[in-house]
């Protein structure tokens, strides 16, 4: 069942197919190669994939946050590296359109909406993992500038994007510290230095990598929005839309861990029956489909609270942490269901094995989201009433 129109629908079911058609046949050795998928992604280009989230004058019409979701949930069905080749890139669009000037609109929009511009975002630190609030990245105001000094760390598509988010100190001595912190808009320039891709268990292909500023200049203008001290409430409105695409990445992964279990349970024999009839197999079938079918309900309420305009940091905390525990849970079932052949790399189910943690640990750690499941629960006097 779904909750989407005829037209969005048809758009999910459009990448639906092309991930079947382009993808499936290609990813294990794209992942095996740690390649980046240049031809998948002109692809995406042409599909529209980057302009989802941007609208009108700059782009098409946009889809709602469901069926970007189930979109980027079909994406990671295919492989969870084309999911992050665009996940940032929607953040950074979500906060363009919410909190940009128009100047800064005008500038970006146009190009993001055809991926001519991919853009990404630049949290984490070397010493700061979750706690942005701890972020050393600091840019002092001289004359119509800013000089930035700091290093960023686990930074998805930051080789090949064109736009980066900074999020950094424009007031180190800000009380509370969350006032000082601001959103720069920045384009690769003399300062800033991509150092090196990260080495990764999974999420092969796309780049995540080392940022390094030294005495970097961007404009005055860079500053998201116009205003200082105002790109820490702008980010926690940003990662409500990472956190549902960090989701729908788990979503995918799942899913298609899912469906190979089950196609290899049917075709697998064992002591004379197809392994599925055995209670032990057929026990992890039923669980594994109820699993995705609650993270993917989990993802559409977050969505559509997304879209209704109410604040849905719990909700997307909550889709976020389940869907993501999930998929480690489905992806080592099918491993289980696969038995010797789930360990190997002739079959898909070692790599979303892989794929898997990268959901739990990104876009604030799992401990995170209880943290901010339980501040919610509490602010908000427990959950709504059914």
């Amino acid at each position: 069942m779904s909750t989407l129109g005829t037209e969005e629908q048809a758009v999910v079911e459009t990448v639906a197919d092309w991930v079947d058609r382009e993808v499936k046949p290609v990813a294990r050795d794209l992942d095996h190669a740690n390649a980046y998928p240049e031809k998948l992604i002109e692809q995406l280009k042409e599909l529209g994939i980057y302009g989802l989230a941007i609208p009108e004058p700059w782009g098409d019409a946009p889809v709602s946050m469901p069926c970007y979701a189930l979109v980027t949930a079909e994406l990671a069905r295919g492989w969870m590296s084309l999911a992050g080749a665009m996940g940032g890139h929607t953040v950074v669009a979500k906060l363009l359109l919410a909190f940009g000037t128009r100047e800064q609109q005008d500038r970006y929009l146009p190009k993001m909406a055809t991926g001519e511009i991919r853009a990404t975002m630049a949290l984490t630190e070397p010493g700061g993992g979750s706690d942005l609030q701890a972020m050393t990245t600091v840019a002092r105001r001289d004359g119509d500038q800013y000089v930035i000094n700091g290093s960023k760390t686990w930074i998805t598509n930051a080789r090949r994007s064109q736009l980066i988010a900074l999020m950094c100190k424009t007031d180190p001595a800000a009380t509370p510290r969350h006032k000082g912190v601001s959103i720069l808009l920045v384009e690769h320039g003399p300062g800033l230095t991509v150092s090196r891709d990260l080495p990764k268990l999974g999420y092969k292909g796309v780049e995540s990598c080392e940022l390094a500023f030294d005495d970097f200049r961007v404009p005055a203008g860079a500053v998201l929005g116009g205003t200082e001290g105002k790109g820490f409430a702008q980010m926690m409105k940003g990662l409500e839309t990472g956190r549902i695409q960090v989701a729908s990445r788990a979503l995918g992964v799942a899913r298609a861990a899912f469906d190979d279990a089950l196609r290899y349970a049917q075709e697998r024999e064992s002591f004379g029956v197809p392994i599925w009839k055995h209670q032990a197999v057929g026990n992890y079938l039923a669980d594994m489909a109820t699993k995705v079918t609650a993270a993917r309900q989990l993802i559409l309420h977050a969505a559509e609270r997304f879209d209704s305009g109410q604040r849905c940091d719990m909700e997307a905390g909550m889709a976020k942490l389940f869907a993501s525990e999930i998929a480690m849970q489905v992806a080592l079932d099918a491993v289980r269901i696969h038995g010797g052949y789930g360990y190997s790399t002739e079959f898909d189910v070692e790599r979303y094995f892989r794929d898997a943690p990268l959901m739990i640990v990104g876009e604030g750690t799992n401990e995170i989201q209880r943290n901010v499941i339980a501040a919610q629960l509490v602010k908000r006097g427990g959950l709504d009433r059914w």
